[in-house]
């Protein structure tokens, strides 16, 4: 016989007995044991604790299933931790861009929008989704050289590019290395561009003292577990213009005219007193729709594991900063700069690094192919730079692009460069493994080779 109990706890009893439990979770679990040459080091990878973990389960006992009060929560931290106005969540990075570059195709910002046919100077040394926006939207990608030891865009050549046909420039600050944001911000004041500043590897970096994506018109950010904070999947959107934060809610929420937040009607105070395109005036303004939209709204529950993460970005950023310095002093000091181009932060740049890039150096008797089969035979993992070059890839086969100079720094890094991790899950025993097996692989590469 089961017996019911005559003291029922309250909701908010059994919530908080819940959320306890998770802390409890959290602590019962056994430590990560590393053991030098069995346990795999990933390049990228997520910090969780009990305050994620509560956060996450918090959320997901309101059960509101679309963006709630975690979002507006995460929403205003993220904007006055840039530094801004506006921030937009969405479901990816990736989203972010997309909706990032739509927003400046806006009808609504009249004969300066960026209209099919248009041409966006990037690179091609990147992530495809960077440039797949501009390709998506019937424009033109203009691609120009990068540097071999920043692997940014070369400033110089992104001058030469520009033509009377160029709206914008679109580029991300390559694995955390902030981009040279005082000449490319010249460029593309003298020329009335737009600026759009890909961010997703690069949170918590600075430039001159300031944070990337403060700079341009709009910029973005990631939250997939391999990057800075995460939210599982989720990215954001970022800008201080109002006019472009509206605009970026409608293509995110269907292509809305509306701008009530969910669950919410009648902000403008005129729902049913709009006449818009060929609509019968009092058309209900929540299904107005102004633009060709998507839906991309991020969930609760992802909104409120970041903002858990959040208030650890400061500490993820210096760990990832110590991280690299620490590769960069144990390769110099073993003599590993003569074999690898080691990565440099850009002039005025702080960076919150996204990964370690090396780029095998001219002559040498081993190619990259044998650098990394090396290191992931021995349980350390590597990745390259994206795509290497996206003008060879597949997917650009018929796409129309045009090349300003020679990509020849991209070919190199396409062939010959890859990055290991910083990240905080990276501590000083694994860094110190890591290194001794660069040392090992060296010699003995160099002695297996013909």
């Amino acid at each position: 016989m089961i017996m019911k109990s005559t003291d029922p706890k309250s909701p908010d009893a059994i919530r908080a007995e819940i959320l306890n439990l998770a802390d409890q979770y959290i602590e019962s679990k056994h430590p990560d044991i590393f053991i030098p040459g069995k346990t795999y080091i990933p390049c990228s990878g997520k910090m969780i604790d009990a305050a994620d973990l509560r956060n996450l389960l918090d959320a997901s006992l309101d059960m509101w299933l679309t963006s709630g009060r975690y979002a507006e929560m995460f929403e205003a931290m993220l904007a006055k931790k840039m530094g801004l106005k506006y921030a937009r969540l969405t479901v990816s990075g990736s989203a972010a861009n997309l909706l990032a570059f739509a927003t400046l195709t806006s009808h609504k910002l009249n004969e300066r929008r960026i209209a099919p046919g248009s041409e966006v100077l990037t690179v091609a040394a990147g992530f495809p989704t960077t440039v797949a926006p501009i390709v998506q939207h019937g424009c033109m990608p203009v691609f120009v050289d990068v540097d071999l030891e920043t692997f940014n865009v070369n400033a110089e050549h992104l001058a030469a590019a520009v033509t009377s046909k160029t709206r914008a420039i679109m580029l991300a600050h390559t694995l955390g290395n902030a981009f040279n944001l005082r000449a490319v911000t010249e460029i593309a004041k003298e020329h009335d561009l737009f600026l759009i500043e890909d961010c997703c590897d690069a949170f918590g970096t600075t430039y001159e003292g300031r944070q990337v994506g403060t700079f341009g018109d709009v910029a973005t950010l990631s939250f997939y577990p391999a990057h800075h904070i995460t939210t599982g999947e989720g990215g954001a959107v970022l800008t201080n213009r109002k006019s472009l934060v509206t605009l970026c809610e409608s293509f995110r929420d269907w292509g809305r005219d509306c701008w009530c937040p969910p669950g919410k009607e009648n902000t403008c105070e005129k729902r049913f007193d709009w006449q818009l395109g060929e609509l019968p005036h009092g058309y209900d303004h929540k299904y107005i729709y102004s633009h060709l939209g998507y839906n991309l709204k991020c969930t609760d529950m992802q909104a409120a594991l970041g903002v858990s993460q959040l208030e650890k970005l400061d500490g993820f950023t210096v760990a990832r900063k110590n991280n690299f310095a620490e590769f960069t002093k144990a390769f110099i000091s073993e003599g590993l700069d003569n074999y690898f181009i080691l990565p440099k932060a850009t002039p005025g740049a702080d960076p919150s690094w996204f990964g370690f890039l090396l780029t095998l150096r001219d002559g040498l008797p081993f190619n990259r192919r044998d650098v990394v089969t090396y290191l992931e035979r021995h349980h350390i993992g590597t990745r390259l730079l994206f795509a290497g070059n996206l003008t060879r890839q597949p997917a650009f086969q018929h796409v129309e692009y045009r090349i300003v100079g020679e990509l020849t720094n991209t070919d190199k890094l396409m062939n010959d460069a890859f990055w290991i991790g910083v990240w905080p899950g990276i501590d000083v025993p694994r860094r110190n493994y890591i290194v001794e097996t660069f040392v090992k692989m060296v010699k003995e590469l160099k002695t297996l080779s013909p």
